[in-house]
């Protein structure tokens, strides 16, 4: 089923790095009102070293979760799951994927043992199948695009967790579409979270630079623009911006996520952005909460 799992290179010149916090976050989270939404997220997830640093990014991670809501449980559509097809993590017991190489032995030992959610699941899948044919999968686990964000929002891991798959066949318009089914999911106090980055060319990374590219800032504020005044279309239509567009998605993958988090919200809901900023030139880790 899997068509590829995509690798980070490993960060150099970074700072000295700590272990995961293991402060409690369950018992200060709010509960969710009776006839309210959870919110959604997309989060710029960047490498995988931030499950083990402490850095601005995590700091922002961390004071969202305590915002939020404690999620009934948390569907994560990852830049890290490509299928042919789409298709809904249905496994009680998720294993932790390691899927990346060239990091610190400290990151293979990392696991993220939050339950599954196989009932919802199954829900998923009718839910999306008034669009399209999706499929339950039990051979797959927590990417990284999953784990390293949730070890440091949720680190309790007592929030049953399940992934949704990006269907490589199938045009930004076609990830759009699908995802407007997501929403009633929200009444029922599931999280969507889509994790990727707006900004996400790995060929181009300069570990010297502080900030982006003048074509990743460019790409990521004319994004954030559009997000902002909830013009979807323009966040479907990437591909027109051009050069800029061009150099910032190379491959959509860590762009598609985005298109999950609108679709599964509407035009009246409160925005707000965080950790929004581009780094290492090509690497944008503008992140947003909807709702």
């Amino acid at each position: 089923m899997e068509l590829t799992r995509r690798t980070f290179l490993q960060s150099a010149g970074i700072g000295a790095m700590t272990m995961m916090t293991t402060r409690e976050l369950g018992a200060e989270l709010l509960s969710l009102k009776t006839g309210e939404k959870m919110p959604a997220l997309f989060v710029g997830h960047g490498s995988p070293m931030n499950a083990i640093e402490e850095n601005e990014y995590v700091t922002g991670w961390r004071n969202l979760a305590y915002s939020l809501p404690k999620p009934k449980a948390i569907l994560v559509v990852s830049a890290h799951w490509l299928t042919h097809g789409t298709h809904v993590l249905s496994v009680a017991k998720p294993e932790t994927i390691h899927d990346f190489y060239g990091f610190p032995e400290t990151m293979y030992k990392i696991t993220y043992p939050a339950p599954g959610a196989p009932e919802l699941a199954k829900e998923t899948k009718e839910i999306l199948s008034k669009t399209k044919t999706v499929d339950l999968a039990d051979d797959w686990g927590f990417d990284h695009g999953t784990w390293s964000v949730l070890v440091r929002m949720f680190p309790n891991a007592d929030i049953p967790v399940y992934q949704l798959s990006l269907d490589v066949n199938d045009p930004p318009a076609k990830h759009y579409e699908l995802a407007n089914d997501l929403a009633a999911l929200r009444s029922k106090g599931v999280l969507i979270v889509g994790s990727g980055n707006i900004v996400h060319n790995l060929r181009m990374i300069s570990f010297e630079k502080s900030g982006g590219f003048d074509w990743a800032v460019e790409f990521d504020e004319k994004i954030k623009g559009y997000i902002e005044a909830r013009n979807d279309q323009a966040v479907v239509d990437y591909e027109k911006l051009g050069t800029a567009s061009r150099l910032s998605v190379p491959t959509n993958d860590h762009y598609l996520p985005l298109l999950y988090t609108l679709a599964a919200t509407d035009a009246k809901e409160p925005i707000a952005f965080y950790n929004a900023k581009t780094d290492l030139g090509s690497m944008s880790m503008t992140s947003v909460k909807i709702g």
